[in-house]
C-alpha cells in the first residue's frame, strides 16, 4: 500500500465530527500530514501553550510560532469545520519539515520547539514556552575504581523511554531511565583523575520537572540499516506519581522539590509499521472527558479506548507519545476517570 493511499485509507474511514459545543475541531489530512494534526491536537489539549500564545502579541512574520499561534486560537472555537492549518504546513515545509513524507512524532515535536525558540522574537515568551516541557537533569560518571565522579548540567524536552519487546510498564521505563548503567570492556570512559579508560557508572540523575511532562516510547529500533517497530505491550496510568516511581538514588542532590503528581492529557498513536504508518492523538479536555482525534474527526471516547493503545500485537494501535500534566494533589481524584 502506498503512503498515499494508506493515509486516504484512514481519512475515507473518517468518523462524523462530534462534540462541537466543546471547541474541538479537527484537521484536514493534506497527504502526509497526520503526523502534524496529531501534534496540533495535542499542543491544542495543552491550554498552558494556548493561553501563552494567546496573550502575545506578535510582530513577527512568516514564522512557525506565529502561525501555529493562529492555528491553536482557530482550534480553541467552536466552529463545525476542520481548522484551517495549510500556511503552517507550508511554514514547516520551509523550515525542512517536509509535509510528503513519513514523519516521527517525536522528531516533529522536538523541531517545533526548538523553532519557537529560534525565530520568536519575544526571547522571553520563548523561554517560557520552552520550560512548559523542560525536564532538567544531571549527567552522572563516575569512576569504578578510584570513586572520581563527574556531573553535569542537561534538559530535555522529552524523555526517551527505552521499551523491553516484552511487557512493560511506563513506570519501569522510566525507572529504566534514571538508572546508572555499569560501562566496561569496549565501553569504558575517560577518567579525569586516573588519567585513562577505567569502568564506569553513567546515566541521569533528576534535578526538576515540568509543568507538562512529555515521554518518547521509543517503538522503533534501527539494526544494520533496517527500521522495524516494537509492537509490545507497554501499559501506562492516567495518573502518575514520579515520587512513588524514582528512589533517592535517582534524584540529583540539586533535586528541587515539587509537585510530582501528574495527570494524562495527551496521548500521539501510531498505527502500522515502521514504513508506513498514521498518526492520531487521544485527548484529554478541560470538561475531563476523553476524545479521539483522528485528522478531521473528534469523537469522544472512554479511558477505556485509550487504554486500548497499549499494545500487543501486529493489529493494535499504539501509543508513542504521552503528555502529563502537573496536577495538584487535592485535584488527583477529580482527573481519574475510574
Amino acid at each position: 500500500m502506498s503512503r498515499r493511499s494508506y493515509s486516504m485509507f484512514y481519512r475515507s474511514w473518517s468518523l462524523p465530527i462530534e462534540s462541537r459545543s466543546q471547541g474541538l475541531r479537527g484537521l484536514l489530512n493534506y497527504g502526509l500530514s497526520c503526523c502534524v494534526n496529531a501534534l496540533l491536537q495535542s499542543f491544542s489539549a495543552t491550554w498552558e501553550l494556548v493561553d501563552l500564545l494567546e496573550g502575545w502579541n506578535p510582530v513577527d512574520k512568516e514564522s512557525v510560532p506565529l502561525y501555529l499561534r493562529k492555528v491553536l486560537l482557530a482550534m480553541q472555537s467552536d466552529q463545525s469545520q476542520p481548522a484551517p492549518h495549510k500556511d503552517f504546513l507550508h511554514c514547516l515545509d520551509r523550515n525542512y519539515i517536509r509535509n510528503n513524507v513519513q514523519q516521527d512524532a517525536d522528531e516533529v515535536f522536538l523541531s517545533i520547539l526548538n523553532l519557537i525558540q529560534q525565530q520568536m522574537s519575544d526571547k522571553a515568551l520563548a523561554q517560557e514556552i520552552q520550560s512548559l516541557y523542560k525536564v532538567t537533569v544531571e549527567t552522572h560518571l563516575q569512576c569504578l575504581e578510584c570513586t572520581y565522579i563527574e556531573t553535569g548540567t542537561s534538559f530535555l524536552l522529552s524523555l526517551p523511554m527505552h521499551i523491553r519487546e516484552s511487557h512493560d510498564s511506563l513506570e519501569d521505563c522510566i525507572r529504566f531511565f534514571f538508572e546508572l548503567l555499569e560501562l566496561s570492556d569496549g565501553d569504558k570512559c575517560y577518567c579525569e583523575r586516573c588519567g585513562e579508560k577505567k569502568p564506569s557508572k553513567q546515566g541521569f540523575k533528576l534535578i526538576s520537572l515540568p509543568p507538562v511532562l512529555c515521554l518518547h516510547l521509543k517503538r522503533f529500533r534501527n539494526s544494520r540499516g533496517y527500521t522495524r517497530k516494537l509492537h509490545c505491550k507497554v501499559t501506562f496510568p492516567e495518573t502518575l506519581n514520579i515520587s512513588e516511581i524514582l528512589t533517592v538514588e535517582a534524584l540529583s542532590e540539586r533535586y528541587v522539590q515539587s509537585d510530582s503528581q501528574y495527570s494524562l492529557c495527551a496521548v500521539i498513536v501510531h498505527s502500522g509499521d515502521a514504513m508506513f504508518g498514521h498518526y492520531t492523538a487521544y485527548l484529554r479536555h478541560k470538561d475531563q472527558s476523553w476524545y479521539h482525534a483522528n485528522d478531521s474527526s473528534v469523537r469522544q471516547v472512554s479511558w477505556k479506548e485509550v487504554q486500548n493503545t497499549y499494545g500487543g500485537s501486529l493489529r493494535e494501535d499504539t501509543a508513542y507519545m504521552l503528555l502529563y500534566r502537573r496536577t495538584p494533589e487535592g485535584k488527583q481524584q477529580e482527573w481519574s476517570s475510574g
